[in-house]
């Protein structure tokens, strides 16, 4: 069997989880891979077959998407060219983690395909959501269609919805509490987490940054470049993550017992949604900067962890994907 396996780049979450799954669908035929989006800093070990612009958001620096960044770096032109050059009815199986480029190719060209990524938990109603209508829910609904659903999210929420699948790097992880917070916000500046951790001067925070390109230490904070090694260091030994409405980085903490403190995305409706099914967990969540300062505050104080039962069931799931998709699609 000849899979397509196309992996949204923008972010590392979507990477990260592929690292895990490409060796299972390896063990169903030949996988080759593609890749578009110019923001994940997570590296596959695999050759990509595949690499494009494609269209992803741009990080800014005040909690948010940059939005003039991210039409100014989105080429109209090269996206229609490699949505017309994607050879995907040379394959069996097509499998999506919300990409565009291979998802607007096979509906342009009849070919089926079958989405498997955390986007896909929000086709269902029982997932948690935004009430009222969000411009960000017909985006997320058109950006990469696809045909089936494979889905992933913190809880079972509807049948077709796994838990998160954690990769075996952070499952064989020797955890212990060496007292410091590693923060992940990667829509903030430097300057703006710096301004909020060092109000916490007995504490030592591990920021890893977005937005430098060296490593440096100022006040109580340590702020690192994004490294895939450095952060798991800095995971496995933390009191607890403060990150962004992401799905991967929260699950991976959750998981391995750490305090968490969510602050959702300006204007992003999945990350908004995230963080409403994490504190309907339970996890504390920042909705905007005025409740920043209290609530981080709380939080340093507090040592509530949250209980989550995430078992590995990779090998499941691809199975029951080629089994229930492969040669029909």
């Amino acid at each position: 069997m000849k899979i397509l396996y196309a992996i949204q780049g923008t972010g590392n979450g979507h990477v990260s989880r592929a690292r895990e799954i490409i060796p299972h669908l390896k063990k169903y035929g030949d996988v080759d891979l593609l890749v578009s989006g110019t923001q994940a800093e997570v590296d596959l070990d695999d050759e990509v077959k595949y690499r494009f612009h494609g269209f992803g958001f741009v990080f800014g620096e005040k909690g948010g998407v940059d939005f003039l960044k991210t039409w100014k770096q989105f080429n109209t032109a090269q996206f229609l060219s490699d949505v017309r050059k994607l050879p995907v009815k040379d394959y069996d199986l097509v499998i999506n983690d919300f990409e565009p480029v291979c998802a607007w190719a096979c509906k342009l060209k009849g070919k089926k395909n079958v989405a498997l990524s955390h986007q896909s938990a929000f086709v269902s109603d029982k997932t948690p959501q935004l009430k009222g209508f969000h411009w960000g829910k017909i985006i997320m609904n058109h950006y990469a269609p696809t045909n089936a659903h494979v889905a992933f999210h913190f809880e079972r929420y509807d049948d077709f919805i796994n838990t998160p699948v954690i990769r075996s790097e952070i499952r064989n992880l020797n955890t212990e509490n060496l007292g410091h917070y590693t923060v992940y916000l990667p829509a903030y500046s430097d300057e703006f987490i710096i301004n909020q951790v060092k109000k916490f001067s007995n504490i030592k925070w591990q920021i890893f940054s977005k937005h430098s390109k060296n490593s440096y230490s100022t006040d109580n904070a340590e702020i690192t470049p994004i490294n895939n090694e450095k952060f798991q260091k800095s995971l496995a030994s933390c009191e607890g993550l403060l990150t962004g409405g992401g799905f991967e980085g929260p699950a991976e903490a959750l998981f391995l017992k750490k305090k968490v403190l969510a602050v959702p995305m300006k204007n992003q409706y999945e990350q908004q949604c995230n963080a409403l099914a994490m504190e309907n967990m339970g996890v504390p969540v920042i909705w905007n900067e005025r409740e920043f300062a209290p609530k981080l505050q709380n939080w340093v104080q507090g040592d509530k962890i949250i209980e989550v039962n995430f078992p590995d069931e990779t090998a499941q799931i691809i199975e029951r994907l080629i089994n229930t998709y492969g040669n029909k699609f």
